[in-house]
């Protein structure tokens, strides 16, 4: 086993950057970049992206978390849209892609592990309505609620729904998951977008839980 394979064998997730490597490494900025060579050829870790890395799946002590791995990708992010709604229980496809909101620009990376996608929403709050998250394996990400993820997707697919019907009709959303939203929360979300139509939506969104 490389010695860099063996080093971050014990990390906590399996990931690491060029930067983890110099502090975990002694040597040369050369030494530790043959090592890293050595090892992709040798199959032992994967390149993510450009000076990002993970252990590749036999040496993996548990497996890499998707959603955990797109902050370190493309961040500050936090998943959502359909991704997030997948996660929820709301939308009853797969998702193969993992779907993300980034503070920064719009943003499509193709991995080893998985296809990422970022898109740029403007907000007053940027994580407001996100949770931090563990899963069983300690892995931390932060995932939108639903509502927001809801919102979100209508901020990026231009969406100009007029109330929960459409959103049922196109994404084949439960209806009385929409209804189990709690009027507050929509009502914190509408001051937290600029956007008027997804301001719209949620507006007509609430009305429907009040009427």
């Amino acid at each position: 086993m490389n010695r860099l394979t063996k080093r971050f064998f014990a990390a906590p997730t399996g990931v690491f950057s060029l930067a983890d490597s110099t502090v975990a490494l002694e040597g040369s900025d050369f030494s530790r970049h043959g090592l890293i060579k050595r090892a992709i050829a040798g199959g032992e870790i994967l390149k993510v992206r450009r000076g990002l890395y993970c252990l590749a799946p036999p040496y993996q002590k548990k497996p890499i978390s998707i959603y955990s791995l797109a902050q370190r990708v493309y961040g500050p992010s936090y998943i959502s849209l359909e991704s997030a709604l997948s996660y929820h229980g709301w939308i009853p496809e797969a998702v193969y892609s993992c779907t993300c909101v980034s503070f920064r620009n719009a943003k499509e990376f193709t991995t080893p592990l998985a296809h990422f996608s970022y898109k740029h929403v403007p907000q007053r709050i940027f994580y407001f309505g996100v949770e931090r998250c563990e899963d069983e394996n300690g892995n931390v990400f932060f995932m939108a609620s639903p509502a927001k993820s809801l919102a979100d997707y209508v901020y990026v697919h231009r969406s100009d729904w007029s109330g929960i019907q459409e959103a049922v009709e196109s994404l084949r959303i439960d209806e009385h998951d929409l209804m189990s939203v709690k009027v507050r929360d929509l009502s914190e979300l509408i001051e937290n977008y600029k956007n008027n139509r997804v301001k719209r939506f949620l507006t007509r969104w609430r009305e429907s839980l009040s009427g």
